[in-house]
């Protein structure tokens, strides 16, 4: 069985990718927050707490950053994703050195998506009565793409709906969806939800049915939805 040394250093060597993440140390729950909401919509994964971005060890210091730890998984996302926390006490080096405490964070990916990371909004000053002004919270879901949390499109939003709808939903090919599934096949270097909409007519499809016609086509791999000089683009499938 192998010790939790070198359990650590296997991972960490690994480098951070698709369904990995180091975590210098935990100073911002709703932060942490973002990557709980990436893993849990995308293929799931861990956070290594106490890792620097070098894959050096610097430890949890405290039982505060532990406790943001939770927080950031069960009160700053929604719904709560599914969470296994392991601590483990390693030297700081593979030749040795003081014990520190590192977390692995293991997010499953969630059946019920999106999972949305909350984040508090509002100046929290007085109202006109003398109250103290409630802090509004903010939903944003995101999803892992390489090493990085990326804010997921209104287009990935659609997809997770349709997908926890109990009955699917079939491709009408209407003229409005032809004309944007044509406008897809002709722009083969792909376009944004943007510039696709202003390749069709605009009175022929409102932006919310559009996006809900480019989810089905995702869906049905009519069309591929990608990350493309840090924007999303949908192109035709391959």
């Amino acid at each position: 069985m192998k010790s939790q040394a070198s359990l650590l250093q296997g991972l960490i060597k690994q480098g951070e990718h698709q369904q990995q993440d180091f975590k210098f140390k935990i100073d911002d729950a709703p932060k942490l927050a973002r990557s709980v909401s990436a893993f849990a919509n995308t293929d799931g994964g861990r956070l290594l707490i106490g890792v620097r971005d070098d894959g050096s060890i610097h430890g949890v210091r405290s039982e505060e950053e532990i406790f943001m730890m939770h927080a950031a998984a069960y009160k700053y996302c929604t719904p709560a994703p599914t969470i296994k926390f392991e601590t483990l006490h390693v030297p700081t080096s593979p030749m040795g050195g003081k014990l520190r405490t590192v977390v692995i964070c293991t997010v499953e990916p969630s059946a019920m998506r999106p999972v949305f990371a909350l984040e508090e909004t509002g100046t929290g000053s007085a109202t006109e009565d003398g109250n103290p002004q409630h802090h509004q919270r903010q939903r944003t879901a995101f999803i892992r793409v390489a090493d990085e949390n990326i804010v997921a499109s209104p287009i990935h939003l659609a997809i997770w709906r349709q997908q926890q709808r109990l009955q699917g939903e079939a491709y009408a090919d209407t003229p409005e969806e032809r004309a944007l599934l044509n406008a897809i096949e002709t722009h083969a270097e792909g376009l944004t939800l943007n510039q696709l909409l202003r390749t069709v007519s605009p009175s022929s499809m409102r932006r919310q049915a559009a996006i809900e016609t480019l989810a089905r086509f995702v869906r049905f791999n009519l069309a591929q939805l990608i990350r493309l000089n840090n924007t999303w683009v949908i192109c035709p499938s391959t």
